[in-house]
């Protein structure tokens, strides 16, 4: 049985998109799940799109999300380069470019832009080149004059104009195309680069690629591929073409939507296991509809036959809860350790930062969720006084302002200040005066915090504000509803 080879074969130009997380998670979980190989290969065909450090950003994002792969640049398994610029150093693009103009598969082309320029029709709303075969009537004596000039040229494909082309693909099945509606591509552009298009047939074949696996927007090309592999009379290899996503307005997902590459999702306080097993769920799901997998898991799950054709829609909300679930799910000391920047934005006081994060940890979805709902800790906010009135637990402001003073002193004068003391205090009180403890309890949230939802209750809140704070702060709630 062959080996099942993928690849991941991003071209460096920037933030990895959710789209190229996805190509590359799929094309890791179809190696691993049939225990195969897994490559990393960097297509650097567009040398004017290149960003500088994006070769970091791509290393980077794969190792964050534990997509390791076997071969790849600092890895030779033997199929090395896994470059494409050091692949086009050693020639192979023009052999076999050359090797197809033999076979009268390819044609050199010596059109100016001026030329092509005036090829330029409407089609549409768009403007497109569709070329006229006008070098593929050159005579043999006038190619090889053009190149003894030294005339710039590229190497084009030679398709029919008659006839049809088809491809399979396993998610979209067989797709037959009029070869009228294929352009001559180009293979070898005029500075002596291949085409990305190009590229991938020669590098997947010589590779050993045999599952290929990229978004459905390069359905159209699959035909020229298939051409390619045919005129070479190589194997062609499984195509899994995978669904478009969009936004939450069914609109491809653009960079201005603010979470469309991993590092974008990364700074808004996602954590990178959520965003994996999220972005594996972006057309694909499970037979048993599962919803939370560790990668390991989804090695084990992952069926690519289950990978839906519609659009798969990122919903930031669903996203939202489950990194909610991972948070809730994560080992206390690691959480603390990762919250602590959140913490720190919003607290500058020495406080006990852990027990705040332990407080946080169930209660929020995203890191940032974090400032808003502890700032109370650092500063007293300005609130308004009909907080104290609680329908669920009958209070109102002249209530609040007899528990309130009937708490303050015992409170001043606890010998203990932890939570499991300060909360028999409060249920002693409670008893003592024939109310429920919640009546109690909600005018002294209220009056420590400031705020009706808060992410532990008044006794944990008055153990990590200490006695002091506590106790001041009880007072000016208590001068502020007498004025009132």
């Amino acid at each position: 049985m062959t080996e099942v080879r993928t690849r991941f074969a991003p071209s460096p130009t920037g933030r990895m998109h959710v789209g190229n997380l996805r190509t590359a998670l799929y094309a890791y979980l179809i190696a691993k799940h049939a225990g195969g190989t897994f490559m990393l290969r960097i297509e650097d065909t567009d040398q004017e799109r290149q960003v500088e450090g994006a070769v970091d950003i791509i290393n980077r994002t794969l190792e964050m999300t534990g997509l390791e792969y076997d071969e790849g640049p600092d890895k030779d398994g033997g199929y090395g380069p896994y470059v494409q610029s050091e692949r086009k150093a050693s020639g192979i693009y023009m052999k076999y470019a050359k090797e197809l103009v033999e076979k009268g598969e390819a044609y050199y082309c010596f059109c100016t832009k001026e030329r092509l320029e005036s090829l330029r029709t409407q089609a549409g709303d768009k403007e497109i080149v569709v070329y006229d075969k006008h070098c593929l009537s050159l005579s043999k004596e006038e190619i090889e004059e053009n190149l003894a000039k030294g005339i710039p040229y590229v190497i084009r494909q030679n398709v029919p104009n008659e006839g049809t082309t088809k491809f399979v693909d396993e998610i979209y099945g067989e797709i037959e195309v009029p070869n009228a509606e294929l352009d001559d591509m180009i293979l070898i552009k005029s500075d002596g680069y291949p085409t990305y298009n190009f590229a991938n047939v020669v590098d997947d074949h010589t590779m050993g690629i045999t599952h290929v696996v990229r978004g459905n927007e390069y359905l159209s090309s699959a035909p020229k591929y298939n051409r390619l592999y045919e005129a070479f009379g190589w194997e062609v290899p499984v195509y899994i073409h995978c669904p478009l996503i969009t936004d939450e307005n069914h609109q491809k997902l653009s960079k201005r939507s603010g979470h469309s590459s991993f590092e974008d999702l990364i700074d808004q306080g996602f954590v990178r296991e959520a965003v994996v097993n999220y972005v594996a769920l972006l057309g694909w799901s499970p037979e048993d509809n599962r919803e939370i997998f560790t990668l390991e898991e989804l090695v084990k799950a992952f069926d690519y036959h289950h990978i839906s054709k519609s659009p798969a829609v990122f919903d930031v909300q669903k996203l939202r809860w489950m990194n909610g679930e991972y948070l809730k799910a994560m080992d206390e000391e690691k959480f603390a350790e990762m919250a602590r920047p959140w913490i720190e934005k919003a607290i500058t006081k020495p406080l006990d930062l852990d027990r705040i994060a332990k407080m946080v940890k169930t209660r929020i979805e995203v890191f940032p969720d974090i400032p808003p709902m502890i700032d109370f800790f650092e500063e007293l906010p300005e609130y308004d006084l009909s907080l104290f009135t609680n329908k669920k637990w009958k209070t109102d402001s002249e209530k609040s302002l007899t528990v309130l003073e009937g708490m303050v002193d015992s409170l001043e004068n606890a010998k203990a200040f932890d939570n499991d003391s300060l909360y028999e205090l409060v249920q002693a009180y409670a008893q003592e005066q024939g109310y429920k403890t919640g009546f109690v309890i909600w005018p002294l949230r209220i009056a420590l915090s400031g705020k009706a939802v808060t992410p532990a209750g008044a006794t944990e809140i008055m153990e990590v504000l200490g006695k002091e704070e506590s106790v001041a702060r009880i007072r000016k709630a208590i001068e502020m509803l007498k004025q009132s």
